[in-house]
């Protein structure tokens, strides 16, 4: 498999990873050092140095607190592979962590603190609940990150070593144990170790974890009934950790939803190495439930706060959506190896719809707060004084005591460019739209695209091809499935977009010449969304989207009571851009009717009582991404019609 990774130059993903780069990551090094005042406590970096020797004291955090240090490195370490101011300090922070990691890291290969400093006598005993196999594998993605990026030898060396001791101990010959990670992760990150070294024991031990899942008697159960096991957690069912059948029995989207969506990413990863047939259809039948039965319209998934699951199908309710961050991204990580599996650009449609939406919902303007929650629906004094909204906040956070979703949200916007394109069967497809370039080797020959575009306020974009000598190649562009009327020109004559189109791909065979044009203009009127009817919470009701920006009204603009607010089907809605607004964004305006809470009635419940007045009113829609950057109050996605 060719390593393909666009650079992002310019426009919207610039200025997001610049954000990420200036701001959020010497945020997130103050925070794992335990320096913004007020914020949770995360001691992640206090671990490592007891448990290198360098400090004394006990293990503070959640089991898997190392995974915070290990996603904070590897975003690092995509940054690292640009010039660009800040950086040094960057590297040297990484260089820090990865000899504070390699110091902790014990003879045999082993590397968690928990067990190291707290509980050395339960290693790897409680594989359901001790997130062992969860943090090597985030380590084993940072070290592919750091290495790829900057040659660094000692944080590869660190991660085959735990990568090697993993292997040692589990399989199916003799005396290994047949477990499996109660919290998948470490599958698609030995994929990616096999990917860069090309050793084929960690691919055949990624499959081994994804086959040995389910498997009856279950591993959990068992391991459970050892007279020294420790449990860490109230104890779940084995629907939560997709492990009450093998992985390819698997009929929907269930359980824990990042776990479900880590889970199905390796599954896709693995069809796609081995060619497996049947894992691949188990796949298909997997994004079928998540992505067409169980999912947001901001493409935020896992609608229950309980177990931070996966509901019923079409149960998607908005005021008590739970829509973790990481879910999103887990969704987002999934949907782009099943554009690899499938070559179809539906899966990059719900990419682009959790992109835009349900994960950069989860970082401030600023950069230094966050959402672990996404809701589409918010009341502050709800959530203020009802028990059971109390996990909704209308305030992005600091820092969280499990602080999973920040130095995540942080990894995949520096990780962005390898999610533009990928390659498949000698065609190049263009899955996301960026200001930005992309070069890869293709049998023998170098190819090289820059593209430009103001994307998402703007729907022109283009491609020119780069290189020096000709290529053979089919270029596909993704035509969205939002979008009406596309057009397209090649070297300006008209290309015919309807005849080209290919499971949502416009492919252009021809051989490349160095200044080669494609010209692509996508229109984007505001739309108006409407759900499947059986998605009963948004039933009457529409949400306002344009290009692939799902909007939602704040009371910021609009006041109050904003679940009395209606937007007439015959109302025209029109777009502007603000650049004086929440860092430059479009807002859509409509004419609508609006209750200022002026007219009330004599009692609670008045029978025959007629409805209060609504006034008609200008209804202002921003980005749902930028809600809650400002001062506290009501947001809603849907309104009634």
């Amino acid at each position: 498999m060719i390593y393909l990774r666009a650079s992002i130059e310019g426009g919207f993903w610039k200025r997001c990873q610049e954000l990420i780069r200036e701001k959020t990551i010497p945020y997130q090094w103050m925070a794992l050092n335990d320096e913004i005042p007020g914020a949770p406590r995360s001691h992640s970096l206090e671990n490592f140095r007891i448990a290198a020797g360098r400090s004394s004291g006990q293990y503070d955090g959640m089991v898997f607190q190392d995974s915070d240090l290990f996603k904070w490195l590897e975003a690092a370490g995509h940054l690292l592979r640009d010039e660009a101011p800040g950086n040094a300090v960057i590297r040297r922070w990484a260089e820090q962590a990865i000899d504070l990691i390699a110091a902790a890291q014990q003879p045999d290969g082993y590397l968690n603190t928990y067990f190291i400093v707290k509980d050395p006598a339960h290693r790897w005993k409680n594989l359901r609940e001790g997130h062992e196999l969860y943090c090597a594998g985030h380590l084993i993605e940072a070290g592919v990150a750091v290495a790829r990026s900057t040659g660094n030898g000692k944080i590869l060396e660190v991660t085959r070593r735990f990568a090697d001791h993993i292997d040692a101990r589990f399989g199916t010959t003799a005396g290994k144990t047949r477990g499996y990670c109660g919290h998948e992760e470490v599958e698609l990150a030995l994929v990616k170790l096999y990917r860069l070294t090309m050793e084929k024991r960690y691919l055949s031990l990624a499959r081994y974890f994804i086959d040995e899942r389910g498997r009856a008697p279950s591993y959990f159960e068992e391991e459970a009934k050892a007279a020294d096991f420790a449990p860490l957690f109230g104890i779940h069912d084995l629907d939560y950790y997709q492990a009450r059948v093998p992985v390819r029995q698997l009929a929907e989207a269930s359980g824990h939803a990042v776990r479900a969506m880590y889970l199905s990413t390796a599954m896709a990863d693995i069809a796609l190495e081995t060619r497996d047939t049947e894992l691949a259809a188990a796949c298909d039948r997997l994004w079928e439930s998540a992505a067409q039965r169980r999912m947001y319209v901001t493409g935020g998934i896992g609608a229950s706060a309980r177990n931070e699951a996966f509901g019923a199908d079409f149960d998607l309710p908005n005021d008590t959506a739970y829509a973790e961050t990481c879910a999103a991204i887990g969704l987002f990580i999934f949907g782009s190896r099943m554009a690899n599996l499938r070559n179809d650009s539906r899966y990059a449609d719900v990419m682009e719809r959790a992109l835009f939406n349900g994960i950069i919902s989860g970082l401030a303007l600023d950069g230094q707060s966050y959402f672990y929650v996404n809701p589409l629906r918010v009341r502050p004094e709800a959530c203020d004084k009802n028990p059971s909204r109390q996990f909704v906040k209308y305030r992005r956070q600091p820092w969280y005591g499990c602080a999973c979703c920040p130095p995540n949200i942080a990894r995949i916007l520096a990780s962005l460019g390898e999610y533009v394109y990928h390659l498949g069967d000698g065609t190049l497809y263009a899955d996301l739209f960026h200001d930005g370039s992309v070069s890869c080797e293709m049998g023998g020959r170098r190819v090289s695209f820059r593209q430009r575009t103001d994307y998402p306020w703007s729907g022109e974009v283009s491609f020119e091809f780069a290189a020096e000598d000709p290529v053979e190649l089919d270029l596909a562009v993704r035509i969205p499935s939002w979008c009406r009327g596309a057009s397209m020109k090649l070297n300006g004559s008209r290309f015919d977009v309807a005849r080209a189109m290919e499971k949502g791909y416009a492919h252009i065979p021809r051989q490349w010449r160095r200044g080669d044009t494609v010209e692509l203009t996508l229109p984007m009127p505001v739309q108006r969304v409407r759900a499947d009817p059986r998605t009963e919470a948004d039933f009457g009701k529409v949400a306002v989207q344009r290009g692939p920006v799902v909007y939602c009204l704040e009371q910021a603009d609009n006041g109050p009571f904003l679940h009395a607010a209606v937007l007439p089907a015959g109302s025209r809605l029109s777009s502007s851009r603000r650049d004086d607004l929440l860092g430059g964004v479009v807002t859509v305006q409509g004419r609508g009717r609006r209750w200022d809470g002026a007219a009330r009635s004599s009692g609670l419940y008045q029978p025959d009582g007629r409805p209060p007045a609504a006034a008609a009113g200008d209804l202002l829609f921003i980005p749902y991404y930028a809600w809650a950057n400002r001062e506290p109050g009501e947001m809603t996605v849907w309104v009634r019609e």
